[in-house]
């Protein structure tokens, strides 16, 4: 499988207690197989550039958990996000990566505006990307770091403008279905 991984260093030894408990599929390190959605998600930071990282990970003999956009990754997620245990015994979690607005639902959800089967409606919206979660050292140990790149600020802005535009998109499906829930 070949993975990569956005950030502002080198990363050839991931460290998979590094990052926040609370993300998506928990603590665990981050990728995703489609290179060209990894520049859409890359950030910029002054004084640093911003380094895509690839990797060849062997899936061979490890527990590898694969989620789809329904009821048990919403379910996973939504537990995640609200520092429950992390209940998935695996190496390597794949699936849908939870829009950004999750906070939002999360805030819209907790508040008892909106119940938490309605939040999962409005996690279906928008376009789907997949990540990719490394949750053991077994994994680690099964993945290969490849090189570093350093993705040039040119490449950076055109990814960001076309994320601009999808976010546009997204934000008025959001508003159209939250009109419909509310």
């Amino acid at each position: 499988m070949h993975l990569y991984h956005v950030g502002f260093d080198s990363i050839p030894c991931p460290d998979i207690h590094y990052g926040r408990k609370n993300a998506d599929f928990g603590q665990g390190f981050y990728l995703t197989d489609d290179k060209e959605f990894s520049y859409r998600w890359a950030k910029e930071k002054s004084g640093s550039d911003t380094i895509l990282n690839e990797y060849e990970l062997d899936i061979a003999g490890l527990k590898v958990t694969t989620f789809c956009r329904d009821k048990d990754w919403f379910d996973y997620i939504y537990d995640n996000r609200n520092h429950k245990p992390d209940l998935v015994n695996g190496d390597v979690i794949i699936g849908p990566i939870a829009n950004d607005i999750i906070y939002d639902v999360l805030g819209i959800t907790t508040s008892g505006v909106l119940p938490k089967e309605d939040a999962m409606k409005l996690l279906l919206i928008g376009p789907e990307y997949k990540q990719i979660v490394i949750k053991s050292e077994r994994a680690v140990n099964q993945l290969k770091w490849i090189r570093s790149d350093i993705i040039s600020p040119e490449k950076l802005n055109e990814y960001h403008s076309q994320m601009a535009i999808e976010e546009e998109a997204f934000q008025k499906l959001f508003a159209e279905e939250m009109e419909k829930l509310v």
